[in-house]
């Protein structure tokens, strides 16, 4: 018999400014008390990027399977991976309109996702809530700054 799986919850953010343009993508870790962050950037990117690439990235930190409650406030990852997927993957990852935007990403995520039970959670954003307001923060950290000609 398998010994139940670690209960871990991921909080995770993805920003651009502009978008598109430099972003930066976070996630926060909470596993029995512990907390980890996680965070980068990349020069080019969108906003729908970088929210990928948070879950994505915060799944593969994990070390074994676990059972994951996934918060984001990005409705395009939340509807993308629990209502759009079957549709994208049945069309050999095309929309019904054609090309799939982001279709390497969304590939990366379901392999990210496949040794854990995810459950999807949305959170509303800018809404105070202490772990989306983190995230949030550490994502526009990371943004890439002056090497674009943007700068704050």
């Amino acid at each position: 018999m398998n010994a139940p799986l670690a209960e871990v919850t991921i909080y995770t953010d993805g920003a651009c400014q502009p978008n598109p343009g430099p972003g930066g993508w976070a996630a926060l870790l909470l596993f029995q008390g512990r907390k980890k962050e996680i965070s980068g950037g990349e020069l080019e990117s969108t906003n729908n990027r970088m929210e990928l690439t948070a879950a994505i990235r915060a799944l593969q930190a994990l070390t074994r399977p676990c059972q994951v409650a996934l918060h984001t406030d990005s409705e395009y990852l939340k509807r993308g991976i629990t209502e759009w997927l079957p549709g994208w993957q049945a069309r050999n990852w095309r929309r019904k309109e054609g090309k799939l935007a982001n279709a390497d990403l969304w590939q990366e995520l379901v392999e990210a996702m496949r040794p854990h039970q995810v459950e999807w959670k949305w959170v509303r954003g800018h809404a105070g809530h202490p772990e989306n307001e983190r995230v949030d923060l550490l994502a526009r950290q990371a943004i890439p700054r002056g090497r674009t000609g943007n700068s704050r």
